[in-house]
């Protein structure tokens, strides 16, 4: 079999942290697997890193910043090759140049555009572990690039894809996806399978055990993902079944469930323009500027008034972006003519998520009616095919993130 084992920052966060990757990595080379390790820069190193670029100069130059960020993961690449050929393991550590990972020119948020496997391969072949940098890649100007922050999931999807690999594995802190936050719902309890679109889903809505992209790229390219425990006792048995979280094709996945997770997002706001002109190029005039702006709009909800010549709309921000939105919009309003704004802060989007839906009626239904029963008030409702997402006061939060997860059946034993 061949593996993509990556490890996060927490995992690598010293020299004692780094062995115990190692044992891990040592297990599957014993098992007569073929191993590409990925891994991030030690916890915290990062952050120092762009702490210093920007002590350095407030306005700098993005290619050198990438140059300075990139150096976390080369330490520890370099290091975990030499704690693996001390256990008598065949390895070497190969920078993103080296390989090389290909990416676009966006210098501290570049895409991968392609990887010439050929050398990895031919290593692999060769019962050689390859461990590579996550999070950076080369320009097409030959300058070193970053990923963006969690771009280390990202280069490990990539580079299982380009080797064609069986299986990469996420080692994190946690030991697996759950079907809610268990700090907020006790009966919480991790999830053996979920699929891409499940994913995606919940790690867009606030779950941090995978990053965004990362789900999007295993999607397209069918590499299915183990999300697990680094701090698993590297001996302890390594069969599949019950053992983190796999995510992968929904054909996988025998008895889908009707709802998979309940997923949360904090510090959301909600912006309200009363009577807005209905006509067209509206919305444009509404949205364009904000993008301008660098404010990221997520639920967006319409409502025509019954003379049918003019409309509500209703949009989400972040609450650090709240007061900017408002002002952007205020300063359109001679172009777009609306009676009023309204600005409400401190919410919460709570999402039932599901591949279920799609074949089962009543989840919308259940979820209202539960809502209903506690008194909640639900100020904003979007649906997709696998997703029912609502705004409700935070304070209110915890309460509905537990009564929806019992209602749907997900409360553990």
């Amino acid at each position: 079999m061949r593996l993509v084992m990556k490890f996060g920052g927490t995992s690598v966060a010293d020299i004692e942290r780094i062995k115990n990757v190692a044992a891990h990595v040592k297990r599957e080379v014993d098992a007569g697997h073929q191993v590409v390790v990925v891994l991030s820069a030690m916890a915290g190193v990062t952050n120092q890193l762009i702490d210093w670029t920007r002590e350095a100069a407030k306005m700098h130059d993005a290619r050198e910043y990438d140059v300075v960020v990139s150096t976390g993961e080369q330490v520890t690449v370099g290091i975990m090759a030499i704690v693996l050929q001390s256990l008598g393991i065949a390895a070497r550590s190969w920078l993103g140049w080296q390989i090389p990972i290909e990416t676009n020119d966006v210098h501290g948020s570049a895409r991968i555009t392609h990887i010439d496997e050929t050398e990895l391969v031919g290593r692999l072949e060769r019962n050689e572990v390859v461990v590579v940098p996550g999070f950076q890649g080369i320009g097409p100007d030959h300058r070193i690039t970053t990923l963006g922050r969690g771009g280390s999931d990202t280069s490990a999807v990539a580079l299982a894809a380009a080797v064609k690999a069986d299986r990469c594995d996420i080692y994190t802190d946690v030991d697996g996806v759950y079907t809610s936050d268990p700090r907020v719902v006790a009966k919480a309890h991790r999830l053996d399978k979920i699929a891409y679109e499940e994913m995606l889903e919940m790690a867009s809505l606030g779950t941090k055990v995978l990053q965004t992209r990362s789900v999007e790229l295993a999607m397209v390219q069918k590499v299915r993902l183990l999300v697990r425990s680094s701090f698993d006792e590297p001996d302890a048995p390594q069969k599949i079944d019950g053992l983190g979280t796999l995510v992968c094709d929904e054909d996988e996945i025998v008895e889908q469930q009707l709802v998979s997770g309940i997923a949360y997002s904090k510090d959301e706001a909600k912006v309200t323009l009363v009577k807005v002109a209905d006509k067209p190029g509206v919305a444009a005039a509404i949205f364009s500027p904000l993008s301008d702006a660098n404010i990221n709009v997520d639920m967006i909800v319409q409502n025509v008034s019954d003379d049918g010549k003019h409309t509500d709309v209703t949009f989400t921000v972040s609450n650090d972006d709240l007061e900017r939105a408002i002002n952007v919009v205020s300063s359109l309003n001679d172009e777009i003519e609306f009676t009023d704004i309204i600005g409400t802060p401190d919410l919460v989007k709570i999402s039932v998520i599901g591949s279920g839906m799609r074949s089962h009626a009543g989840v919308a239904s259940t979820m209202f009616k539960t809502l209903a029963e506690r008194n909640i008030n639900i100020q904003v409702i979007t649906t997709s095919e696998i997703k029912v997402s609502i705004l409700i006061d935070a304070e209110y939060a915890e309460l509905a993130v537990r009564a929806l997860h019992a209602a749907y059946g997900l409360d553990g034993d």
